[in-house]
């Protein structure tokens, strides 16, 4: 069974940073894509950023600029650099591993900007 475990949630001020981690219990490269979603209380899950096994990434429009997507292969490990937060991108972050039509998720980590 896939195991996908975060890391590196919190609270922040607005304008700060955190760098989100997953350790992934596969090789991330038997995954078409990993990558960070998130959910704010009374939302929907949303996309944040992937990355595919080709190493394109994918930003959502809200987040551009300010996040990075990045892996460690020899690790196995997909981090989130989260820099200029702003109190909008309060949310749990779930770490996510997509193979064809399946989905792996983590537990999710608790990100709180506020003042």
């Amino acid at each position: 069974q896939v195991q996908l475990v975060e890391s590196g949630g919190g609270l922040v001020q607005p304008g700060g940073s955190l760098r989100l981690s997953c350790s992934v219990s596969e090789n991330i490269f038997n995954f078409n894509a990993v990558g960070w979603y998130r959910q704010a209380p009374g939302k929907q899950r949303e996309l944040v950023a992937t990355i595919n096994v080709g190493g394109r990434t994918m930003y959502s429009d809200s987040v551009k600029g300010r996040f990075t997507i990045s892996r460690e292969n020899a690790v196995n490990a997909v981090f989130l650099q989260m820099n200029n937060l702003k109190p909008e991108d309060t949310a749990v972050y779930y770490c996510n591993a997509q193979i064809l039509s399946k989905d792996y998720w983590g537990q999710g980590t608790q990100v709180a900007v506020s003042s």
